[in-house]
């Protein structure tokens, strides 16, 4: 790694007190920085801020139509699957 140590110094890894308080970061053998998180029980995606949609989606039982806020939505078949398995559903 041709900077050393300065990625542990800049990156953070998030955990709950209690797993803080066991000892997660020496038994994980973590290296970065381990931060409890506190307070998020309250947070919603309305907090999110760049992810704060949360559009109204319907899907038609018969035809699997979708409509996302009234506007129907649908996209083009993936042509290629990179590393992954084509499925066909039908």
């Amino acid at each position: 790694m041709p900077w050393g140590k300065t990625l542990q110094d800049t990156c953070a890894t998030f955990v709950s007190q209690a797993a803080l308080d066991d000892g997660v970061k020496e038994k994980a053998g973590l290296e970065r920085q381990v931060i409890a998180i506190n307070n998020c029980r309250s947070v919603t995606k309305r907090d999110l801020v760049r992810n704060s949609a949360t559009p109204h989606i319907e899907v038609d039982p018969e035809t699997f139509a979708v409509k996302v806020d009234g506007e129907h939505a649908t996209c083009n078949p993936v042509t290629t699957a990179v590393m992954n398995q084509k499925y066909f559903f039908g």
